[in-house]
């Protein structure tokens, strides 16, 4: 857990706090980007899980989210030893799902702001997502 976190998180619809693990880190000693996708994966993950569904068991009832797009703004490089906090908002557009997500240092500066587009696909075949709307009320 981390402590003393200066970051509002109120304008979302979700937040999670994580540390940097050193094996996670290039040459220059910060963050490789592609580990930026995996926190905010992760963070996609725990959101819905703390909906009550998880991606296997959407899975198992033939739902499958799959990326159509990523935005990603670098902003400020994260380094060994920090704690970082990782945003989520969501929004439906169409038959596909907007997760508006945004990491910030533990100090408030913002790391990263990133637009994640999820299409559904049911047994397949590309559907509006109701199961997975469902589940986190939208």
């Amino acid at each position: 857990m981390i402590t003393d976190i200066k970051v509002d998180t109120s304008q979302y619809m979700f937040a999670m706090e994580m540390a940097v693990r050193d094996y996670e880190l290039d040459y220059q000693g910060i963050v490789n980007n592609a580990n930026y996708l995996h926190y905010l994966e992760h963070t996609r993950h725990e959101f819905c899980r703390q909906h009550g569904i998880t991606f296997a068991e959407m899975h198992r009832r033939g739902l499958d989210p799959v990326l159509s797009h990523v935005e990603i703004s670098y902003r400020t490089p994260l380094r060994s030893d920090d704690t970082f906090v990782s945003c989520l908002s969501m929004r439906r557009r169409g038959p596909k799902f907007e997760f508006i997500q945004d990491i910030y240092r533990a100090d408030g500066e913002p790391v990263i702001k990133a637009t994640i587009t999820v299409a559904c696909l049911e047994n397949g075949r590309l559907s509006r997502g109701d199961t997975l709307a469902e589940a986190v009320g939208l």
